[in-house]
């Protein structure tokens, strides 16, 4: 989501923040290229041109040239303009629910993701907020669209309307109501039917819905790969049936994420959530101050740390950290990070969300490393006994040989699995020393707490060598030292790297 905007634009600012001091002009030739970037990202011309004005006027001022920092000044306008720009009214995924059974109205064209959004928003309802919830499919037109929706329902474990055969949507309306209504739900969505494109049957039967249903929320989903045609559909829904707020879907895609800078500013509704893969629990709220920071490759630890609440379980990292403090590193707790990071969204994701470290995650792809190293990772140690994992000194050639075989591996990529858990172990101990104290500020650093973690961005290799030092590790191939607390493990040079 808005890789090459955020390239353009930290390009931009690496240029401005190495000046000493600034021109009106330097800030003038800087914001001009800002607003190519931002049409490149297929932002609309209005939006971008009052962005880059609204910017500007801020920017060109006295307070801003003849400051100490100028260069970061302009940094710091410029995201709270992209806040301004990307805010709704009211907090970010927050849907109106009173007065149960609360129906909440899914609107939207066909092929945009709405039947899977809707289950996906009654998962989190149900499990974040503990609500009662009831799918109801209007689409009578889809083949199987509303089969779909009762397998989704049945995966999530939310209940789904029976479906009885020749019923028209408002009917089905009706009876979800009633049924929502006597089963003592909290809410019941509705899933309409979409078209390929808006028409006027389409409008009529959803307006026909929504004065039947009378919805809290009437939520628009649409595909943020369609760019500012997402936008149009919007305005377009908006006008005729009136919407509460948006899910852009396929935001993990490669899109150019412009849809999102100018839903809010051209529609006036706000996006509360974004859907980011198939998966049902990929939904993330969008909040402004978050996506604004991940633009301008300021990271989002915020929703890594969400991410790492949400994978890891309390029990499990208890134990772990335990285990850490006095030293104790084998391959089951190697494995445990690894499978983390993939959870947790692969390298490329983790690294994206860190402070500083989003130009570091591209050098890793370009590198030639992706998630399949991590899985073959996995594969290898996947193959070795449970001895050997609790125990992997005890690996010599032909149980190297064994193993490497097992997993579809070279006995080198096994090799340099084990030199990597060996400086992992190494790391442990060190910080495990000291009655546990290194362990301590060590963690309290990467989660945010006294000391706080170094900064990342902008760093050369010595100096990230000397800030995975100050957390007692060394950094054997050019990624950080931040295994343990964050999961990213510090030795993967030279493994599977592409020829």
């Amino acid at each position: 989501m808005f890789e090459n905007l955020s390239e353009r634009l930290s390009g931009v600012f690496d240029r401005l923040t190495k000046q000493g001091a600034l021109s009106e002009e330097d800030v003038k030739t800087a914001l001009r290229e800002v607003r190519v970037a931002l049409l490149e990202a297929d932002v609309s011309l209005p939006v971008a041109r009052d962005f880059v004005k609204a910017v500007q006027e801020q920017a060109t001022g006295q307070a801003v040239t003849k400051s100490i920092t100028p260069g970061q000044q302009v940094v710091k306008i410029v995201h709270d303009a992209l806040i301004d720009t990307l805010k709704g009214e009211g907090e970010p995924g927050a849907l109106k629910i009173d007065s149960p059974p609360a129906p909440i109205l899914m609107v939207g064209l066909q092929g945009g993701g709405k039947t899977t959004t809707t289950a996906k928003l009654a998962k989190r309802l149900t499990e974040r907020e503990g609500k009662r919830v009831l799918m109801a499919s209007l689409d009578v037109n889809r083949p199987a669209a509303m089969e779909q929706l009762a397998i989704l329902g049945t995966q999530i474990g939310v209940d789904t309307l029976p479906i009885i055969k020749g019923e028209d949507p408002v009917a089905i309306a009706k009876r979800a109501k009633t049924q929502a209504s006597m089963g003592g739900y909290d809410v019941y969505m509705l899933d309409t039917a979409g078209r390929l494109s808006i028409d006027e049957e389409l409008m009529a039967q959803v307006e026909a819905v929504r004065d039947v249903a009378n919805p809290r929320e009437t939520i628009l989903v649409v595909d943020g790969l369609t760019g500012q045609d997402a936008v149009n559909t919007a305005q377009n829904f908006d006008d005729r049936i009136g919407i509460s707020g948006v899910v852009l879907t396929r935001m993990d895609g490669d899109g150019r994420g412009g849809a999102a800078l100018s839903m809010r500013a051209v529609t006036g509704k706000p996006i509360k959530f974004v859907g980011l893969g198939e998966k049902m629990d990929a939904l993330e709220t969008f909040e402004p101050e978050r996506i604004a920071g991940r633009i301008l490759g300021m990271g989002d630890i915020v929703a890594l740390v969400e991410k790492a609440q949400d994978t890891i379980e309390a029990e499990q990292a208890e134990r772990m950290m335990k285990r850490m403090a006095k030293g104790q590193f084998n391959m089951n707790d190697l494995r445990m990070q690894l499978e983390q990071m993939l959870k947790m969204g692969g390298m490329e994701g983790m690294m994206g969300m860190m402070p500083g470290m989003g130009k570091m995650a591209k050098q890793v792809q370009d590198a030639g490393f992706d998630d399949k190293i991590l899985k073959q990772q996995i594969a290898m140690i996947g193959s070795m006994t449970k001895k050997e994992r609790a125990n992997p000194q005890i690996l010599q050639a032909s149980r190297k040989k064994r193993i490497a075989r097992g997993s579809g591996m070279e006995v080198s990529d096994l090799n340099k699995l084990l030199k990597m858990h060996r400086q992992m172990s190494d790391m442990m101990k060190k910080l495990g020393k000291g009655k546990g104290g290194m362990m301590k500020k060590a963690l309290a650093g990467m989660m945010g707490g006294k000391g706080g973690m170094p900064d990342m961005g902008g760093m050369d290799q010595k100096q990230l060598e000397a800030a995975a030092k100050q957390l007692g590790g060394k950094m054997p191939g050019g990624m950080p030292g931040l295994g343990g607390g964050m999961g990213l493990p510090p030795g993967l040079s030279g493994f599977g790297k592409k020829k």
